[in-house]
């Protein structure tokens, strides 16, 4: 595991805090309950690219400024986010619905590496950026605009979803040869009492750049 993953590990559970707070308060009924991937989206045997997708080459490092999942209507700027004093990720502030954070000492999107980008599924309020990740299919486009103007394009390679409890660390913070990007929200089953009960976790590399 890398240096930045390691930094990353344990920041979930800051996420899993903040994460169901709308269901919370309006109970877990009929539409409110966010998509979650179904078995045919996540990895057959372990991770690896989608057949027949292109690899582009890295990009130098640069700071992203957003995001966009035109699929499921994602279009959000971006912010950095560093550890918090218990040494886990800080999260997005949780009062906006439509930002995503990235893990600003890690991996910037586009560059070689894992990318981790996270946003919220729901606020007070109602459903947050993430919402709709687990609606992502295999082959989704993922497009981040960047400080240096580049839009690094990324196609989805698979969509999962892990308890808390049982969260594989290597296989979504593990470097990457290639310059892949995770984007991860809340997800799996749903408590009243403690929200969520794990993340929806999608894995994408980089197939383009504008």
């Amino acid at each position: 595991m890398s240096p930045s993953a390691q930094k990353a590990k344990g920041w979930l559970v800051g996420i899993a805090v903040l994460c169901g707070i709308w269901l919370i308060q309006n109970g877990p009924g009929g539409q409110l309950i966010p998509p979650q991937p179904s078995s045919a989206q996540a990895f057959a045997a372990g991770p690896q690219l989608q057949p027949g997708s292109p690899v582009a080459e890295p990009l130098d490092p640069s700071d992203p400024v957003r995001i966009r999942i035109p699929t499921i209507e994602v279009d959000a700027p971006m912010t950095p986010l560093g550890l918090a004093a218990d040494g886990s990720l800080d999260v997005p502030p949780d009062e906006d619905r439509n930002l995503a954070g990235w893990y600003e000492d890690g991996v910037p999107p586009g560059a070689k590496g894992t990318a981790i980008v996270a946003g919220h599924v729901d606020n007070a309020e109602g459903p947050s950026v993430f919402y709709a990740l687990g609606a992502l299919t295999k082959g989704t486009r993922v497009e981040v605009d960047r400080r240096d103007g580049h839009t690094a394009v990324f196609s989805i390679d698979a969509i999962e979803v892990y308890d808390n409890d049982d969260f594989p660390d290597q296989r979504v913070y593990g470097d990457a040869p290639h310059a892949a990007l995770r984007l991860i929200t809340c997800g799996g089953g749903f408590s009243k009492e403690t929200g969520y009960q794990g993340n929806v976790v999608a894995y994408a590399h980089l197939t383009d750049v504008r």
